[in-house]
């Protein structure tokens, strides 16, 4: 989900600070009896399921809503929430029954119209979801989506409603793992009121989760409180959680030191060295389905002309991962060898190594391979980060470090800070990246697919690069139809094989989990996509 431009955020801007001086960076009271305190960043867009890919809209997203699947917040499997059955005998057709007993927390019952209507809504072109590609193996996706020309229909002609409790859901092809992705964002229902008041909507969304938007003041903080009537099995154990705006998250931890917030979910890596002094068993540290990478503009033709991709690999293979994963990181970062994340396991389609040579440092092959594909563009090239937290900069300084001295070069490469994450998704959204910039996936649902076909498939939702490769894509598409899990994996992994040879963008390093809280709180913990599970958390 929170799939694309995935960040991780702190502290408090000057401006937050002084608005919240009582309750969020000041005073010595971490919140309000019975509600946790979190660091937060304002999301990209407003909160619409079909239009939230990254972090911190995803965050809100998942409790604010639950769908026909949620992931299992310990094991990542996708397991029944509304969905009482999935059923299919080809799949290609799929019924839905619904769970009796689900309601909006504005009363209104949740339906199979409810997913209907939202994901015809995610779908249509027109409405400009970020998330829309997430529809397009639903059957008439072509008409109310097509790549050129306008829309010849604005529903999805494989969504019909029988009754209630129960749609059904016909597919342009055969997937057999689509049950497992509908635990995404995208796919949550959505009440009327979406669509008769849409603006009274986005500004105080109302979902069937755990919890309820209380007011939301953008750069400052997001309130959540606890719904009552929430009908679910996995009801909030606190009374609501303030996502506060932190722009730096050594401040964010400064913060936690001092009394004045609850969580941090993302420990700076400044500040590594001595958390565990710090916070003793306080500190969250674990795996994590992320990977970092450092994306590649294709559509730019001194990134894309021929020979180009020995450049790419050759910069690869510039970088010491192991020296930067150790001396940046503290080893909370494991070098990549390929492009998903160990957390998927093997039969989820991780395969160590599977990058090749072009993951190994190597500055001489590294030297060799840029100057037969015709040296960097311009003779040095900048790598684009946003500059509203530390930790980037110290990382992004250490890789191109790296590069220079695997060069002889210490030109070669220089960092390129971008004002704030928004300014810097705003960017990437336009195509006007000049070179490589930081990119990072975290996984919307623990299949070897989510970390390939959304970033590298042919106008993927989340090809930030617009890197397109018929091959990758015929078997992507050959992967999605194979019925036996184990023949999909492998076609997945030789999708995988195009990417080494192209290196549309750089795997750096898979990433674990980090938080630490106060011991005002209990029961914290990450699930596998490294966030808080924050309706589990307790208050002391």
């Amino acid at each position: 989900m929170r799939g694309r431009g995935r960040v991780q955020w702190g502290a408090c801007a000057l401006a937050a600070a002084v608005a919240l001086a009582a309750t969020a960076c000041g005073g010595g009271n971490a919140g309000q009896a019975g509600v946790v305190s979190a660091s937060w960043g304002d999301p990209q867009n407003p909160l619409e399921p079909a239009n939230t890919n990254e972090v911190q809209g995803g965050k809100v997203l998942e409790m604010l809503f639950r769908g026909l699947k949620r992931y299992n917040p310990t094991t990542g499997a996708a397991e029944n929430v509304l969905a009482e059955r999935i059923e299919t005998a080809d799949s290609q057709n799929f019924t839905v029954t619904l769970k009796p007993g689900w309601t909006f927390s504005n009363g209104e019952k949740v339906t199979a119209k409810s997913f209907v209507d939202a994901w015809n809504y995610g779908a249509f072109i027109g409405n400009k979801q970020k998330n829309a590609p997430f529809f397009q193996y639903i059957d008439g996706f072509d008409r109310v989506h097509p790549e050129n020309g306008k829309p010849t229909a604005r529903t999805l002609s494989g969504l019909v409603v029988k009754d209630d409790k129960t749609f059904t859901v016909r597919l342009n092809q055969k997937f057999s793992s689509w049950p497992d992705t509908l635990g995404y964002s995208a796919f949550m229902p959505l009440p009327r009121a979406f669509f008769t008041d849409h603006g009274g909507w986005l500004q105080k969304p109302v979902g069937n989760g755990p919890y309820l938007v209380d007011s939301y003041e953008k750069g400052s903080v997001l309130r959540m409180r606890k719904w009552d009537k929430y009908p679910g099995s996995d009801p909030a154990r606190n009374g609501g959680i303030d996502l506060r705006v932190y722009t730096d998250n050594n401040t964010a931890y400064t913060d936690l030191q001092a009394g004045n917030l609850d969580l941090v979910d993302d420990v700076p890596a400044s500040q590594l060295r001595h958390v565990k002094s710090d916070l003793g068993g306080r500190y969250i540290n674990q795996p994590a389905g992320i990977i970092q990478t450092l994306t590649f503009p294709m559509y730019r033709k001194e990134w894309s002309r021929p020979g180009s991709d020995k450049v790419r690999r050759g910069l690869s293979m510039a970088i010491d991962r192991q020296q930067i994963t150790k001396e940046i990181f503290e080893n909370t970062r494991t070098p990549a060898t390929d492009w998903t994340s160990p957390v998927l396991g093997a039969d989820g389609g991780y395969r160590a190594g599977l990058c090749g040579a072009a993951c190994e440092f190597d500055p001489a092959k590294a030297r060799q391979l840029i100057k037969e594909g015709g040296g960097l563009p311009g003779g040095r090239m900048t790598l684009a980060y946003n500059a509203d937290t530390g930790s980037h900069k110290d990382w992004i300084d250490a890789i191109c470090n790296s590069i220079n001295r695997s060069l002889g070069n210490d030109r070669a490469c220089v960092g390129d800070p971008v004002g704030t994450f928004a300014d810097f998704r705003n960017k990437i959204s336009a195509k006007a990246m000049n070179g490589p910039f930081r990119a990072g996936w975290q996984m919307d649902y623990p299949l070897i697919q989510n970390f390939l076909q959304p970033l590298y498939y042919t106008n993927g939702s989340a090809n930030d690069g617009k890197f397109s490769d018929k091959r990758f894509d015929k078997l992507v598409n050959e992967a999605n139809a194979a019925t036996d899990r184990a023949k999909a994996v492998a076609t997945f992994q030789d999708a995988e094989k195009i990417l080494a040879q192209q290196m549309p963008s750089i795997p750096l390093w898979y990433q674990n989990g980090s938080g630490g809280y106060s011991e005002r709180i209990s029961h914290v913990s990450l699930n596998p996509f490294s966030v808080p599970v924050y309706n589990a958390i307790t208050v002391n």
